[in-house]
């Protein structure tokens, strides 16, 4: 019996995305559901800009004006937080290189954490990139940060990625080829201009901070199970990554 060639063997089908037996055993198993369904909502907003893009323009512009993350409109249209994440630029190498990140280390975290614990690290992460980018606008002197608009799921898989990094410096192993890696990705923004450098740098952090936590935290917790810190210092770090965010949106409340 003859074997398609598929280029990744490991990915779902079509069929798989779709068939509620398979996502409901995938579920069960600790398979990449939610990383999945990310890249689903992510891919079909590209596909919508993309349509809009040729056929209205205009429609095009209000999408991304509504759902972008703009510094100095925050306050006023607080969706955006979120809606950026999973939003890309109408091009192909934005999207392609961000979701292919996604499916290589979220099935490994989401199997890790599990898959609500994973979705929240995945949205704490963006959210820290946001309040970098809030953070820079706020103490850049001049006040030029505040016209700064981005979007792209880029912060949140930065804390994606300083999640595995810091479980596995925990276990010992060799991170050579991950530190090259992400010394590149920083490196970016200096080499291609338009990046915002800011969100990457607030997702790793809080990613980070989040994972040495759930790992290394508080003595009293190390014992309790992994859903238990998840929500203790998740819920801890989304009131400071919102307290802090709060208070650079101050100048913009007046």
């Amino acid at each position: 019996m003859s074997q398609r060639f598929r280029l990744f063997p490991n990915s779902p089908t079509s069929h798989d995305l779709f068939d509620r037996d398979n996502i409901r055993h995938q579920w069960h198993m600790g398979g990449p559901v939610i990383t999945s369904a990310i890249i689903m909502i992510c891919v079909i907003m590209w596909a919508v800009e993309i349509i809009t893009r040729f056929i209205a323009p205009n429609l095009l512009g209000t999408i991304l004006g509504y759902g972008m993350f703009t510094s100095a409109l925050a306050a006023q249209m607080p969706w955006t937080f979120i809606t950026a994440l999973f939003l890309h630029e109408p091009g192909i190498f934005h999207i392609l290189f961000n979701m292919l990140t996604l499916w290589a280390i979220g099935p490994v975290l989401e199997r890790m954490l599990g898959h609500w614990q994973f979705l929240g690290f995945y949205l704490l992460s963006g959210l820290g990139g946001d309040m970098a980018l809030l953070l820079w606008a706020r103490l850049l002197p001049g006040g030029t940060g505040w016209g700064m608009s981005t979007y792209g799921a880029s912060g949140a898989l930065f804390g994606l990625f300083a999640a595995i990094f810091v479980a596995y410096r925990r276990i010992g192993m060799d991170m050579t080829s991950m530190i090259v890696w992400l010394a590149i990705n920083f490196m970016m923004p200096f080499i291609a201009p338009g990046i915002a450098w800011q969100a990457h740098v607030g997702g790793f952090v809080i990613g980070g901070l989040y994972a040495w936590l759930m790992v290394a935290g508080l003595p009293a917790l190390r014992k309790t199970g992994l859903t238990a810190r998840a929500w203790v210092y998740g819920i801890a770090l989304f009131i400071v990554v919102a307290g802090v965010s709060a208070w650079c949106l101050l100048p913009t409340l007046g």
